[in-house]
């Protein structure tokens, strides 16, 4: 048996042709939706990048214990699992944060892995002098700009290389048996740069200066800017298109329908002015975030070119990857193999839980979505960890100066964990905006454009939401922090 997971990150549902975008080129998600199940009802769970991972990893949900992490000493690891039980492992990516103190721990999880160099911001020419920064809109860095010029054709950029990498193995392992290739892409991030034949895709009259890496905030720009990025995000995601067609190509070229599982998913969304917000992490989990594209073919199954309502979730990828190789699933592992959900839409959860570490708490059923404020004073907020680093640094001094040392909890394989009070600000939890407490009915307005007020149905919400938090062995100050009763 034979599986591969195709990653892309922050991957916008709404501008997929296979979720009924008409004006994005992108044929060869069409194209994978014709052979594989699509997923109307999949939800991130731990946002952004590195705890949507280890959620990927463990089969559970990360955001209510700990922020931006490695995965911990006493987690479950999928990859590693399938290792000891005989599957070979193979992990291929661009996807920089995986190198940083903040993530350290999860390429070691496999039997081997290969990492691409010079996404976003990462450290990866050596030039002392300071480059020019052109005239721009939104962010660009030192660094970027440095790595850009080493990117001059297609070939040279990350996602190619990854992608040529990843169809180097199969060229060499196609025929062999028991094997996992874990292929992932930092595209279609941020920044949005492409190759001018992918924007040559979308004409359009754009007088400013350059503009493809927009600003973690509210939408300052004109409209024309505004149009400008959504086209520079669509014409990478033609390139992320191009390159899974490629993919597409091999597998059928090789028939490896007929052996080979194909999951291809992405760890959240992205807001490209939808809300008049940009990005992710300081604004709300609207649904551009936090609905996410989904596609599975399992050759257990036969079923393709069909469509799913169920609610899933990225804690489901891990067990159904085990259930896959036929390797039982831990019990701390939250998620539920999908296979019966592929088979028939058969439910497996009734709510999914989403957030960020420290920010609002948010769920929904399907049909609403409830995001909830935490008190005004955010507090009381701590982390739970054996590993004391954030995205690019360890935990400081004044941090590790909070430090006490807490009673395990259900998943921790009775050890006790390091309790460290959550001062630090992006990602960590402190910094939290008061958005107000929405409640949406997405049936009558799925974009999300006019909250209700139906108090039976927020009380239907939050107490599905204080379950969920629970059966995660939540801290009981999560609760207090929300302003929710743990009963």
């Amino acid at each position: 048996m034979k599986a591969i997971m195709m990653m892309f990150d922050s991957l916008n549902r709404n501008f997929l042709s296979a979720y009924g975008c008409d004006w994005t080129k992108t044929p060869n998600f069409k194209r994978l939706a014709d052979k594989a199940v699509v997923f109307d009802n999949c939800w991130a769970g731990s946002l952004p990048c590195m705890p949507a991972r280890r959620e990927l990893h463990t089969g559970r949900y990360n955001f209510l214990h700990r922020s931006w992490g490695p995965v911990e000493p006493f987690d479950d690891s999928m990859p590693e699992i399938l290792q000891r039980a005989g599957v070979y492992t193979r992990l291929i990516s661009d996807h920089q944060h995986y190198w940083e103190d903040g993530g350290a721990t999860y390429h070691h999880r496999y039997n081997t892995w290969e990492t691409v160099r010079g996404q976003e911001a990462d450290q990866w020419k050596g030039q002392v002098r300071k480059p020019v920064i052109p005239p721009h809109l939104g962010q660009l860095g030192p660094q970027e700009v440095i790595n850009r010029s080493y990117m001059t054709k297609e070939e040279d950029q990350p996602q190619a290389n990854v992608f040529r990498l990843g169809l180097e193995f199969l060229e060499q392992n196609k025929n062999e048996d028991n094997w996992f290739l874990h292929l992932e892409t930092f595209d279609p991030h941020e920044p949005f740069y492409s190759m001018q034949k992918y924007k040559d895709l979308y004409p359009h009259e754009y007088n400013g200066p350059q503009f493809d890496w927009p600003p973690y905030s509210k939408v300052t720009e004109g409209k024309e800017a505004v149009q400008h990025v959504r086209y520079e995000y669509a014409a990478l995601l033609s390139m992320c298109d191009a390159w899974l067609g490629r993919l597409l190509d091999f597998m059928d070229a090789n028939d490896m329908w007929k052996d080979t599982l194909l999951i291809v998913n992405t760890d959240h969304g992205f807001l490209l002015g939808e809300h008049d917000c940009w990005a992710k992490c300081f604004h709300p989990f609207y649904n551009e975030i936090a609905h996410t594209p989904f596609f599975v073919w399992d050759p257990r199954t036969g079923i393709k070119g069909q469509r799913r309502q169920s609610l899933v979730q990225t804690i489901d990828i891990a067990p159904t990857l085990l259930d896959y190789f036929n390797v039982g699933v831990p019990p701390d592992m939250q998620g539920r193999p999908l296979k019966d959900v592929i088979k028939s839409d058969k439910p497996i959860r009734e709510g999914a839980l989403y957030g960020l570490f420290g920010a609002q708490i948010n769920v929904t059923d399907g049909r609403y979505v409830y995001m909830r404020d935490p008190v005004p004073s955010n507090k009381p907020l701590y982390e739970y960890t054996h590993m004391p680093t954030h995205m690019r640094t360890f935990f400081s001094l004044k941090e590790m100066g909070t430090m006490a040392i807490a009673p395990p909890f259900a998943f921790t394989k009775g050890v006790p964990v390091m309790k460290i009070e959550a001062l630090a600000g992006f990602l960590s939890g402190t910094a939290a905006p008061q958005f107000g407490t929405k409640l949406f009915d997405l049936q009558n307005d799925p974009g999300q454009e006019n909250p209700i007020n139906d108090k039976a149905a927020e009380e239907r919400m939050i107490r599905l939401m204080v379950k969920l938090m629970k059966e995660n062995d939540c801290p009981p100050e999560q609760f207090e922090r929300m302003g929710l009763r743990d009963s």
